[in-house]
């Protein structure tokens, strides 16, 4: 299957799932049946995340993860799980070199939301230990974006235009465990999607937070390079198990889904 040059990715994209009980299906069929806040917690949230990484293991080519997540289903899938969660967690380091936006641009993705019963769009989480975001970003230019920071230091966001809830945090609890709960207790949050980078990816399997990973394999290779893989950090002490839930494929792109042993 070869992507339309005109195909917009959206629910009705279709991918040839190979795992389990193989079918072509779509990103509507797939992801409108997850149903993942009733695994939420009463003390956090229940966590997913979703990369995208070569097929030599980077997660990133010439600084940017966004050439590795060109193909129609890779977008159609990173939107649409945007449009299913409550929060969408990413480091602040990661905030700037992708630019990112508001999370939710397309009014019919704000409509089925809002049809769900959730907000317009996802709240947008970050982590920062020195204080430092880069609130030149789109992001922060939107009037109707919801951020909520956890810092460590004291940080003015008078200037921005998003609506920006700062959770201050003494260096003893400046822990993804505490931030997540607070994100569950303070905010409602039952769902979170982080989307990197590695290092906050690292953080929350080292502390055992991670639900589901989804995993996106394209059919590139970057050569080598200093790129990291979907983690970094200090290494587990042993390994984590996870279960293949699904595997789907759309022009030599996969597209797996794991979950974490508990």
């Amino acid at each position: 299957m070869h992507a339309d040059p005109g195909e917009r990715p959206g629910p009705s994209v279709e991918l040839e799932r190979l795992y389990p009980n193989p079918r072509t299906i779509t990103v509507g069929e797939l992801l409108g049946s997850l149903a993942l806040e009733r695994f939420a917690g009463s003390d956090r949230p229940y966590t997913i995340a979703n990369f995208v990484e070569s097929v030599d293991g980077r997660a990133a080519f010439q600084g940017r993860s966004g050439p590795l997540g060109s193909d129609v289903g890779d977008r159609s899938l990173f939107h649409g799980l945007r449009e299913i969660v409550d929060a969408v967690l990413v480091g602040s380091r990661t905030l700037g070199t992708e630019r990112y936006g508001r999370m939710t641009r397309d009014p019919e993705r704000r409509q089925r939301r809002v049809a769900a019963g959730l907000s317009p769009e996802p709240l947008a989480v970050t982590v920062t230990r020195s204080g430092e975001l880069s609130q030149d970003i789109p992001l922060f230019e939107e009037p109707e974006a919801r951020i909520a920071v956890f810092a460590q230091t004291a940080v003015d966001t008078s200037r921005t235009a998003a609506n920006v809830q700062v959770h201050r945090l003494d260096p003893g609890e400046m822990t993804m465990t505490t931030a997540l709960r607070r994100l569950r207790v303070d905010h409602g949050v039952r769902v979170l999607l982080c989307e990197g980078g590695p290092t906050i990816f690292g953080a929350l399997v080292e502390e055992n937070l991670v639900d589901e990973l989804f995993l996106t394999v394209a059919p590139s290779l970057t050569g080598g390079g200093t790129a990291p893989a979907i983690t970094s950090g200090p290494g587990l002490a042993e390994l984590r198990e996870v279960t293949l839930a699904w595997a789907l494929e759309r022009a030599g792109t996969l597209f797996l889904r794991y979950r974490f042993e508990r």
